[in-house]
This record gives C-alpha cells, sequence and structure tokens, in this order.
C-alpha cells in the first residue's frame, strides 16, 4: 500500500533494483564482468537463493517505492522463462512496484524466443536491452558472440511482434578490425531499425582479459569514461558455445575469472585496433549521425528518442539509491557503499534471509565524497548539474564549492556555466576523465 499524504501524493523515497544473473554461454575476450557459464541444472538453485535474498532484503524498504528495475549480467536471457516469472512474482510480493516502473532485462541475440518474450511482457518487463555490439559478422567473431547480425534481426523481430515499444540496443566502438566505414555501416542498419535508445561505447580494454594480453601493452589499457563501477549498465557480457569450465570452478566462485572461461585468442587472429584518433572520429560520427535521426545524446554514451532515456541509469547519474541483489551486486543504500559477495559458493551457502549478510566491503560515504561522486555522475549527463539540485541535497550554494574550478574550467572552454548549472562542452567531453578529476575537492 502506498503511503501518501492527504494531498494523495506518494511520500515514499524512491529505490531502483538490480539484480544480477551471472551466468552465460561464453564469456568474451574483452569481459571481465563477474559472468561464467554453468550447467542449466545449477541455475534454479541459484534463482532459489536470490528469491530468498529478496526476501530477506526487502523488510528493509517498506518506506520505498520501486521505480525501476534492471535485470542483468552475463545473460539473463538465457535463463528457462519459467525462472524470470517466479522471480518476478516475488519481487512484486515484497516490494511496492510502481504501477509506472520502468522495468529491463538484458538479452543476447541467440537467446530470445517467443516464449520467453511474452513470459517476460506478462511478468511486468516493459524494456529490452539487446546486446548487438556490431552489424559487421566478422567483427561479432573477433569478439566471441554467439550471433549473427542476421540472428539479431530475428531477435529484434520477435520484440516489435511481442509487443515491446522500448527497445534499446548495445553498440561498441574502436573494435579490432574496424574503420569509420564499417561504424558508420553499423550505426545506419540499427538506426533504420528505429528502437527507442541506443548505447554506443568504446571498446574497452581492461586488465587480465584475452583482450588486454593482446593489446594491452600497446594500448596502455585504453579506457572511456565509463561508470560500470555503480553499476551503470553498459554492453552486456557476451558468450559463445560452452565455455570449458567444471563444477569445481564455478562453485569456487573461479568461473569468472578462469582462463578457460574465454575463447582461445589463437583460434581467431585478431587485427588491430583503431588509433586513438580514429576512435575519437568514430564517437563524433556517432553523435552527428544519431541527431540526424532523431537521437538525442543525454549522456556521454547513451541516446534516445524523446521520453525514452534509460531512468534506471539516470538514477545511477543523480544520486537514486540502489539495491543490488545477487551474486556481486553492487548497492547504494541509507549512505552507504556495498557489494555482496563474488564467491558463488559462499553466495550459495549463506543464509540470505538475514538482511545484509551478503554485504561486503560497506563503506559509508562522507558529505565530500557524496559531493565528489554527484559532480562526477552528474557532469555525463548533457543536462549537467543544476545548482538547486546541488541545495537541495547538499543544503550548499554549488558556486560556493565550486566557483574558482568552475570558472578556470569555463575559461578554457571545457564547461558551459549559466548561472544555475553546469555542464561540459564538446571539448570537455573529449577529455571528460581529466575535467571530472577537478571536481576533487581537498581534505
Amino acid at each position: 500500500m502506498e503511503n501518501k499524504g492527504n494531498n494523495g501524493i506518494n511520500k515514499k523515497k524512491k529505490l531502483e533494483l538490480y539484480i544480477h544473473i551471472p551466468f552465460c554461454i561464453r564469456k568474451c575476450a574483452y569481459c571481465d564482468f563477474l559472468s561464467f557459464s554453468a550447467p542449466e541444472r545449477s541455475y534454479r538453485g541459484y534463482i532459489e537463493k536470490l528469491i530468498e535474498e529478496i526476501y530477506g532484503q526487502s523488510g528493509s524498504f517498506a518506506d520505498y517505492q520501486v521505480d525501476t528495475i534492471f535485470v542483468g549480467g552475463g545473460t539473463p536471457s538465457i535463463l528457462p522463462p519459467e525462472l524470470i516469472e517466479e522471480l518476478f512474482a516475488v519481487i512484486h510480493s515484497c516490494f511496492d512496484v510502481s504501477p509506472f516502473a520502468e522495468v529491463t532485462i538484458e538479452a543476447n541475440p541467440g537467446t530470445l524466443t517467443m516464449e520467453k518474450l511474452e513470459i517476460y511482457r506478462q511478468s511486468g518487463i516493459n524494456r529490452l536491452s539487446i546486446g548487438l555490439q556490431s552489424a559487421d559478422d566478422e567483427e561479432l567473431k573477433y569478439l566471441g558472440r554467439i550471433h549473427s547480425y542476421d540472428e539479431f534481426l530475428k531477435s529484434y523481430q520477435r520484440a516489435r511482434q511481442a509487443g515491446f515499444k522500448n527497445i534499446n540496443i548495445d553498440l561498441m566502438s574502436a573494435l579490432p578490425g574496424q574503420d569509420l566505414h564499417s561504424w558508420k555501416s553499423t550505426l545506419k542498419k540499427v538506426m533504420m531499425l528505429k528502437p527507442e535508445h541506443i548505447s554506443a561505447y568504446s571498446l574497452i580494454i581492461e586488465e587480465g582479459t584475452p583482450f588486454y594480453e593482446r593489446y594491452g601493452d600497446e594500448e596502455g589499457g585504453r579506457h572511456l569514461a565509463d561508470c560500470k563501477s555503480v553499476n551503470i549498465q553498459i554492453p552486456d557480457s557476451p558468450e559463445s558455445e560452452k565455455a570449458a569450465v567444471d563444477g569445481s570452478e564455478i562453485l569456487n566462485g573461479q568461473a569468472g575469472l578462469n582462463r578457460r572461461a574465454w575463447p582461445k585468442l589463437n583460434a581467431t587472429p585478431l587485427p588491430d585496433l583503431p588509433d586513438e584518433e580514429t576512435d575519437r572520429e568514430m564517437y563524433h560520427l556517432t553523435k552527428e549521425l544519431m541527431a540526424l535521426q532523431g537521437y538525442r545524446r543525454y549522456e556521454i554514451s547513451n541516446y534516445a528518442k524523446p521520453g525514452f532515456e534509460c531512468r534506471h541509469n539516470i538514477g545511477y547519474w543523480t544520486g537514486v539509491e540502489y539495491l543490488g541483489l545477487g551474486l556481486g551486486a553492487s548497492s547504494y543504500t541509507f549512505g552507504y557503499r556495498y557489494h555482496n559477495t563474488t564467491d558463488l559458493k559462499e553466495y550459495l551457502s549463506m543464509n540470505l534471509s538475514e538482511p545484509g549478510v551478503a554485504a561486503q566491503e560497506i563503506q559509508e560515504l562522507s558529505k565530500k565524497e557524496q559531493i565528489e561522486e554527484f559532480m562526477f555522475l552528474g557532469l555525463r549527463m548533457m543536462r549537467g548539474v543544476s545548482g538547486s539540485d546541488f541545495y537541495e541535497r547538499f543544503g550548499l550554494n554549488m558556486w560556493n564549492v565550486y566557483g574558482k574550478v568552475m570558472q578556470k574550467l569555463k575559461d578554457q572552454g571545457l564547461i558551459v556555466f549559466d548561472g544555475t548549472s553546469v555542464r561540459l562542452s564538446d571539448l570537455g567531453i573529449d577529455v571528460s576523465n581529466v575535467v571530472l578529476s577537478e571536481f576533487l575537492l581537498d581534505d
């Protein structure tokens, strides 16, 4: 029952849920997310523990209403649909979920069937995030994806037939062997389908992955300023045919890190990556082509038709509390940041009916840290950070806190400050890591 005042307005605080499904068919060579392949028989045991955690955690959030739900991974769409149905039945019984909630599930082409899509709809899922990455089959092969572009098209068409009217497509640029022409072709093919939302990220070379072994030394670990560390959903962990990971490795929580979880690079010789200049040209081409087709860039790497911006990610960028459920899932609630254990054996053996029993690395954020994070994340958005929002959150004048910094960055052409809000300029976006570091406060 909603907690409403005399004027009928819902007085409950807003909460976002992130549900982690770690299973995939095979890890990609670039993926460092917490994901691994596992026998299908192990899926139910994991979902049962996840449901136990939902029951255990929900009592602490009676004063909250869930505004968004995001089921990520891994590849949630490899689960049998009845498990997703059971999971959402419990979520709705335990939490006050807004009737207008945005509810997303990540899916990979090659794992979607009409039966799954229809059950998703019946379970209240109203948004799909499909991990395409590229419309070029050769580039997909280099990444280790299990699907072709044609298989993606079939999955996309099924989703539309099932009635989904809010679909995101994940894309990735600066891939091995990719040039400006092939990236432009991918963009045009995807925009012709008219999805409501497109996420377009540059490939990140993460230490510890096979891609790092191939490219790390020459690239120095190329990174774009992404926010995975706070559960911002970037392209999901792709997979291909089953990896050779045995049960003991999975139960010890090592499958996501074990070398055998990834495809062998020597099976598919990888070409060089585009240089940094081409990478930036791809980024600017993306912005130009998206604008021509009516996609508004509302965050550094995210584009949407009007009204279809991802509310879940906007919540992360604007400081809405979020509760992560499942293996390794991160949370930010009651002023604390923490994450669940990343050891699957430990997670499965815990009494998850006790609130917070899986939480690790619990950190209470100081006011200074909250202010810094508010600026770091808020400035990822094209609308930037407003002074009124800053004052409402911290009781401080943003100009008094950051006046000298903002004036310096404005003089350098890196931010735009109009007296009421601050945002990155186009030049500032190009060097966003440098700009954001200026908002660190002195101790």
